[in-house]
Order: C-alpha cells, then sequence, then structure tokens
C-alpha cells in the first residue's frame, strides 16, 4: 500500500466532520438510505458473480473509498463482509472463511477520529485507515478482492483551471457550476471528469485481483437528460444565485473564482469510460429505486442540512466561516420558493457492478 506525493489530493474536499447539527453524522440519512437500496444487489453480486478461490487467501481484503465518517460506510462494509461469508457457507466451505480486512478510505482531512471512536464493536473484520487520492494509486497490485464506493466519485479531483482563468474562454464567471454556462466550461468539466474516470478505472483494475468485484453508487442523471434538468445540478446552482444574492457584502469577486468539483454523469457515460478502459466487464448497470429521506424536517430544510454538510469546509475555505450561516438561511428559502426542483428534476442513482477480467 502506498502512500506517496502521487496519491495525494491537490485539493481537499472532506465532508463536515464530528457529530454536531452540521455534521455528516448527523445529516447523511438520504445517503443511507442509497446504501439500504443496494444491500440486496450486492448480495446478488457476490453470490453469482465472486470467484471464490481455493484454498482461500489468508485475509479477504475490502476497500471503501470515501468512507467520511460513518455511519453509513459500516452499514456497506458489513454488508459485503455478510455476503461474502454466506458465499463460503453455500459452497460448503465454513471452516475456509478467511478473515476479513477493511481498508477506510479518504482525504487525509476527512475526521478518521470520529470514525474510528464509533466503529462497531462487535465487528467481524479488522478495520485500517488510508488516507489518499483514489484517483491515484493506493493499493499494491492485486492486493484487494472487493471495492465499494458509495456518493463519492462524482467529486472531482480538481476544478478544471480554466474555468477560474480570466483569460480562458471557458472563464466561468458569475457562475459555481457548468449548467447554464457556455459550452466551453462545460468542455472543461467533462474533459476533468473523463480524465479523472480514466486514472480511476486504470488503478483499481492494478490493484484488483482478477476476478475481484467493484460496486460504484454514484448520484447522476438519466441517459439524455440536459445537465440543466439534473436535479443535483439544480440544487447546486441555488447555492451559486445565494452567493451572487450575496454580492452587496464583497462575496463577488471570491465567487468569480469560486467553482465546484462536481460533474454529474450519466450511465452511457460510465459505461464509455469503462468500455475505453477494458479491464473490467460491467456485469449490472441500472438506476436504483427512488430515495426518500426520513427527516421531521420540511425538504428545503433536510435537503439545506445536507448539503451545508457535504459543502461547508470546501465553501469555508474559500470564502470564509463569516458567510456560513447567511448563505445557507438564503439557500434554504429559495428552496422553499422552487420546491418543484424535488419533483420535476431528473437525477437518479446509478449501481454499477464492475468485475476485473482475467489477464491474459
Amino acid at each position: 500500500m502506498a502512500e506517496d506525493k502521487m496519491n495525494k489530493s491537490p485539493q481537499s474536499f472532506p465532508m463536515n466532520g464530528g457529530d454536531g447539527r452540521y455534521s455528516y453524522t448527523k445529516n447523511s440519512s438520504y445517503q443511507r438510505g442509497v446504501v439500504d437500496a443496494t444491500k440486496e444487489m450486492i448480495n446478488l453480486a457476490i453470490s453469482q458473480k465472486l470467484d471464490i478461490k481455493h484454498p482461500s487467501p489468508n485475509s479477504f481484503r475490502i476497500a471503501d473509498l470515501g468512507c467520511s465518517v460513518g455511519p453509513n460506510t459500516f452499514i456497506s462494509v458489513q454488508n459485503i463482509v455478510e455476503a461474502v461469508e454466506l458465499k463460503y457457507q453455500s459452497q460448503g466451505l465454513n471452516s475456509h472463511i478467511p478473515e476479513f480486512e477493511v481498508f477506510f478510505i479518504d482525504q487525509a482531512a476527512n475526521d478518521f477520529n470520529t470514525l474510528f471512536t464509533s466503529l462497531p464493536p462487535n465487528r467481524r473484520y479488522f478495520g485500517r485507515r488510508c488516507t489518499g487520492f483514489f484517483y491515484g494509486r493506493l493499493f499494491s497490485k492485486a492486493s484487494l478482492h472487493f471495492v465499494h464506493s458509495s456518493y463519492s466519485i462524482h467529486w472531482l479531483s480538481k476544478v478544471p483551471k480554466e474555468v477560474v482563468d480570466e483569460n480562458s474562454t471557458a472563464w466561468n464567471k458569475g457562475r459555481i457550476n457548468y449548467t447554464n454556462a457556455p459550452n466551453e466550461v462545460f468542455e472543461a468539466y467533462f474533459a476533468q471528469y473523463t480524465k479523472d474516470m480514466e486514472s480511476f478505472l486504470y488503478h483499481r483494475a492494478e490493484e484488483l485481483v482478477c476476478g475481484g468485484l467493484m460496486v460504484l453508487v454514484i448520484q447522476g442523471r438519466p441517459n439524455g437528460t440536459l445537465h440543466s434538468q439534473a436535479t443535483p445540478n439544480m440544487l447546486f446552482d441555488l447555492v451559486g444565485s445565494s452567493l451572487m444574492d450575496m454580492a452587496k457584502m464583497s462575496v463577488k469577486p471570491k465567487v468569480d473564482s469560486f467553482n465546484l468539483p462536481i460533474y454529474t454523469m450519466s450511465p452511457r457515460e460510465l459505461e464509455a469510460v469503462c468500455r475505453e478502459n477494458g479491464q473490467f466487464t460491467v456485469e449490472r448497470m441500472e438506476q436504483l429505486p427512488r430515495v426518500v429521506g426520513h427527516s421531521t424536517a420540511t425538504r428545503a430544510q433536510s435537503c439545506t442540512l445536507h448539503i451545508r454538510a457535504a459543502m461547508e469546509r470546501l465553501l469555508k475555505e474559500h470564502f470564509g466561516h463569516e458567510i456560513l450561516d447567511e448563505l445557507f438561511d438564503r439557500y434554504c428559502k429559495k428552496l422553499e420558493e422552487h420546491s418543484f426542483i424535488f419533483d420535476t428534476g431528473k437525477g437518479i442513482n446509478i449501481f454499477a457492478l464492475l468485475k476485473r477480467k482475467e489477464t491474459d
């Protein structure tokens, strides 16, 4: 396992740590719903697609990319561990069930203290911390058996440099996202997405054993949907609109240099980069059932807390903490005014099951 400079992200976008009001721990119930929706799909994937080697490896290694601070990562890896155990048992290999090692991976700035102090006490695996940049290399060759990532790879490795360059035709003045922007801005974002995904798949192909599985759960948009109609982008645009409304507070010059490092992909775009990589077979790719968040707050309030938990540290680094309360107050009011987004916006969660091809 490597943790050299090549694996460090040039930019850092960790979720809010701790367990306070605006923490990711307290405001990731929607993502929890997505995790729950994948449980049976992961069980089926492991039952039907995982190659059981005999003799068994001494340890079965699982990596969760973008673990954040829990608790969703613990639920995901427990689902995987139980499914692998059941696979061995179904083949009469109870005595050959390997030990499990789970690598919780996120950026160095992630709140690993909160994560590891809340590890389930009765877990059936050894938990390991791994800091690094998952668009780069993290592990030695053929050392992982299962890779999982949920709600992480819609984040790009960085903001495309062209969109914050005043001398570029792709300068994204007055916006924080590529929707409703000139085509040059979109092209810069799409190029960064393509480059990042090519790197992601290349390195995961090196790290997975032949026959190993990778599950990706991704915030996306349906095939053929305009980016401006995708629910995530509509929500992000309201953050930008709220920032522009605060221009009178001297925020505007900083808005022109602030862009979100996020791309909302479609299943077709994901399939294209997988096909180009050529090291994986796409065993399953489909849209998850619609997830309904469980919250006593209004939809606008709940969404505001989720967005704040995910983006506060990024916004704070660029604008300072002084504007945050007013920004999200404005954002919540805009969500209430634009509540149609929750019903008419076109957003999906993509479930992709990839299998590492056998080498020649």
